[in-house]
């Protein structure tokens, strides 16, 4: 996989996140840098941990599935490209993090790593550095979600949906590339 293809796995994956902290952010008012900081912290944690604990599941899998790996790398990214694009279109206009409170910071982590888990699973089939991947999506995570955070405030509720439409896009095209890579002749 090249730096290119993971940085853009790496922002693809944290624009949930980075969706979630600018509503956080607008939410809370005027976030101190101190809890944009824990935001940060806590979302690259949990999203770099993700796609290690998919990958962990693919590899265990790795050998039933080979002939087809490429289907199923390219269903996987697809399909977390088109939920997220689905979110960002009819996705529900609430703010689910508003709370302030530990538990609700650590949900919502949780509930935007899931796409995490489920691309870790297609790179085991793609015979990829889960770690430099999974040290990309933690470090994009916290950048992202911090400065999300920031300037929540200033920017709103709808960047957060035409950058999660952006990334739901890169997704796909991502799981088409590895598709196209894989069935064309060499």
């Amino acid at each position: 996989m090249s730096p290119f293809t993971i940085a853009v796995l790496a922002l693809s994956m944290s624009i949930d996140a980075f969706a979630v902290s600018i509503g956080r952010g607008a939410a809370i008012g005027s976030p101190p840098l101190r809890d944009a900081l824990r935001t940060g912290l806590i979302f690259g944690i949990v999203e770099a941990t993700t796609p290690i604990l998919g990958w962990i599941a693919g590899v265990a899998a790795s050998r039933f599935v080979q002939a087809v790996d490429h289907w199923i790398a390219f269903a996987l990214l697809a399909g977390v490209g088109i939920h997220m694009l689905y979110a960002a279109i009819w996705g529900s206009t609430d703010n689910p993090s508003k709370g302030r409170s530990l538990t609700a910071l650590m949900a919502t982590a949780v509930g935007t790593s899931i796409d995490a888990m489920a691309v870790g699973i297609s790179l085991a089939f793609l015979q990829v550095n889960i770690v430099i991947v999974a040290v990309a999506i933690g470090f994009a995570t916290f950048v992202m979600s911090s400065g999300g955070m920031l300037v929540g405030r200033l920017i709103g509720h709808r960047l957060g949906k035409l950058a999660e439409l952006i990334a739901g896009l890169a997704l796909c095209g991502l799981g088409t590339m590895i598709l196209l890579d894989h069935l064309s002749p060499m």
